[in-house]
């Protein structure tokens, strides 16, 4: 029976990396990834370089496949099942034909597998189709990062966060707090002046950006340094915390 081990690798700081996850980089054969264009590379060169530090002896290999288009004019959810419908048949296919039988594969999922990644449930999908076990290593996730680099408590003393998306922190408003993530249109932008922001880009890197304050006064702030980002490196992987004001 062939395994696939699950690896949360943090949010982008080598050290992020657990003892856990270091055993199962170790007991790997094969490291599936997605390419996703040139803009991209960097992602899967982070993946080689927590490889390169970790594993103590060579041999393993990295295979690459080309990530399918998302559609852009049909409503989202459709183009989510979709697209993973489309990875499933990759990553399907990859693992028969790179992975022997009784070997052990990986896929590195930044952050915490559990927390807005799709792998999991592509794995549910491929798993239709080709036997493996399948294990989970949690990692640390980008609102730990976000929080501990902020020097903040994640909520109010007795009180609720929500973990939610720019989507639906449009649909649904702000209540009490919530961790905003995937918000690729600023979507803070749309809270009461007063609303407390604490906002940071490429946690863990060298490249990390954190800005901290009001919606009112730091909006235009970090969306021009979001831009900017963006444009300079080709992605941009981001998340904050709001407050409503009291």
């Amino acid at each position: 029976m062939r395994t696939i081990h699950v690896i949360g690798i943090g949010a982008g700081d080598p050290d992020y990396v657990t003892v856990q996850a270091i055993s199962a980089l170790n007991d790997t054969q094969v490291f599936f990834a997605m390419d996703k264009g040139e803009s991209k590379d960097d992602l899967v060169a982070l993946r080689r370089l927590i490889c390169d530090r970790f594993i103590e002896k060579p041999g393993y290999r990295f295979v690459t496949l080309p990530d399918p288009t998302r559609a852009a004019d049909v409503p989202y959810e459709q183009a989510v099942d979709d697209w993973h419908a489309a990875r499933a048949k990759l990553w399907a296919r990859a693992i028969e034909t790179e992975l022997p039988d009784g070997g052990a594969g990986s896929f590195l999922a930044w952050g915490d597998p559990s927390l807005y990644d799709s792998t999991l449930r592509i794995l549910d999908r491929v798993a239709e189709h080709v036997d493996f076990e399948v294990d989970v290593i949690p990692g640390i996730t980008a609102i730990q990062s976000l929080t501990a680099r902020h020097r903040i408590p994640l909520n109010d003393i007795g009180e609720p966060v929500l973990i939610t998306t720019g989507r639906r922190l449009r649909a649904d408003g702000l209540t009490g707090a919530a961790v905003v993530m995937l918000d690729g249109d600023c979507s803070f932008r749309g809270c009461p002046p007063g609303t407390r922001i604490w906002w940071g880009a490429y946690l863990g890197t060298p490249d990390e950006l954190l800005v901290a304050g009001t919606v009112g006064e730091v909006a235009d702030q970090i969306a021009e340094m979001r831009a900017a980002a963006r444009q300079r490196h080709g992605w941009i992987m981001d998340i904050y915390l709001l407050r409503a004001a009291d």
